[in-house]
């Protein structure tokens, strides 16, 4: 069982209460609105409702019922929701979790095999105010940003070849913040089915270590733990490259949203955290032949110690799955996440549960890798037949991750794992990642 509700994509489903006994339980069938509805609430109306990123809406019974047949394929097959983690292997706590666990798939499987039964309206739980494709998903959670910067206007043509725009524009911070939180909003409803992915970098005196945050097609946002931060300096700019791709509609004067919230004035978090690029299959290393399934590895050693606080890998197409293994100085060897079937309109960005989160020592050795699929097995495969290579457009192919890491010093390190123990012995939670 998944131990709270997501937070980032369906943060406002924190509030519902949590079902009580199943109608299994009690020798009676399965009702949608006793026994459905609340696992759709939970997991799956924040995409499918009007306006949202899903193509069809799921907000009652006779909406569920025309897709009873779809979603129970997508569902047993965990398609949907999209979250592509093995979920017996490493890791299984996340912020942002929308997973179902074998419980809820096994509920919506029944019902729909008894032939979908309304029940009781007097059972349904009261409807939630979602917010919908014109707002960032993480206000429910966080409020509203502190700062919303816009990129500049560009025009996307009907068609046409993949364009990326540059534009740099001012924070208008004049005072240094410290960053809490990141979500980039592409624009409703044109501009969703066009942009493709987008890179924010802060350009100051200070680095951020890299990027201060990142999208892909998917993706939501990034939340750090409580004290880890990024700074964001007065006087700052944003510069963007967001990747556009002609879908057949025009959108003219484009504007993509990056919402930022902040840590309130004069607040240092005492761990600075960055988002770290992992290039596993570079360009001049990639090449995936004709009717292929290979795979790449790679290893980076962690000179000091760390705690990892996201998984993310980034492919296009032929992209199938991605692990992330720690090989620990003493030799031992542990799986910490796996996708097992990605899916390229779902770019996820894992958040690890705050007494999950994994905590390596200085010398651990981070193993990746990414499998490919280049045949026509793989249904996104546009041409099995091709000899791919890295690049920028769709068509190409990539092989890297996006993970959030937080360098910690020995002495940080040894705190925060004696505080994780003493939490594990206590009973609240699990040690995750050591």
């Amino acid at each position: 069982m998944k131990r709270y509700l997501p937070t980032v994509l369906v943060g406002a489903a924190m509030m519902l209460a949590t079902p009580g006994v199943s109608a299994q339980e009690g020798g009676e069938e399965f009702t949608f609105t006793r026994d459905i509805l609340p696992i759709f609430q939970q997991n799956c109306q924040a995409c499918h409702q009007a306006g949202a990123i899903a193509p069809m809406e799921l907000m009652t019974y006779e909406q569920v019922r025309r897709y009873g047949r779809v979603i129970r394929n997508r569902v047993s097959e965990r398609l949907m929701p999209p979250w592509h983690l093995n979920p017996h292997l490493g890791v299984q706590d996340f912020k942002n979790d929308r997973s179902l666990d074998e419980e809820e798939i096994a509920t919506i499987v029944s019902w729909v095999d008894l032939g979908m039964p309304e029940g009781d309206p007097a059972d349904a739980p009261p409807p939630v105010e979602w917010p919908t494709g014109e707002d960032f998903q993480s206000t429910p959670v966080l409020g509203e940003p502190d700062l919303i910067i816009y990129t500049k206007p560009f025009d996307v043509p009907t068609h046409g070849n993949d364009l990326w725009w540059r534009p740099r524009v001012p924070t208008g911070l004049t005072q240094d913040r410290y960053v809490r939180a990141t979500e980039v909003l592409p624009s409703f409803p044109e501009g969703r089915g066009v942009t493709h992915h987008m890179l924010v970098t802060a350009v100051q005196d200070a680095s951020v270590g890299g990027l201060l945050t990142e999208w892909a097609l998917g993706k939501t946002g990034e939340i750090y733990q409580e004290g880890t931060g990024k700074l964001l300096e007065a006087g700052s700019e944003i510069a963007f490259e967001v990747h556009y791709y002609p879908n057949g509609t025009p959108v003219p004067q484009d504007r993509v949203a990056l919402g930022i919230w902040l840590y309130p004035e004069d607040y240092v978090p005492e761990f600075p955290t960055r988002l770290r690029f992992f290039n596993i299959a570079p360009e001049g290393v990639l090449g995936i032949p004709p009717h292929s399934k290979p795979i790449y590895q790679r290893q980076f050693v962690m000179r000091t110690p760390v705690r990892i606080q996201s998984f993310q890998a980034h492919f296009h197409l032929r992209g199938k799955g991605a692990s992330m293994e720690a090989i620990y100085p003493n030799g031992r060897t542990e799986v910490l996440s796996q996708i097992d079937d990605f899916q390229f309109n779902w770019h996820n960005n894992y958040i690890y549960a705050d007494d999950a989160a994994p905590l390596l020592p200085a010398g651990t050795v981070l193993k990746f890798s990414m499998w490919y699929d280049n045949t026509e097995d793989n249904p996104n495969n546009p041409h099995p037949g091709d000899f791919v290579t890295w690049g920028d457009r769709a068509a190409d192919e990539m092989g890297h991750f996006w993970i959030g890491v937080t360098d910690l010093t020995q002495e940080q390190y040894e705190r925060l794992v004696r505080e994780r123990e003493a939490a594990t012995d206590a009973g609240s939670g699990e040690s995750g990642g050591r």
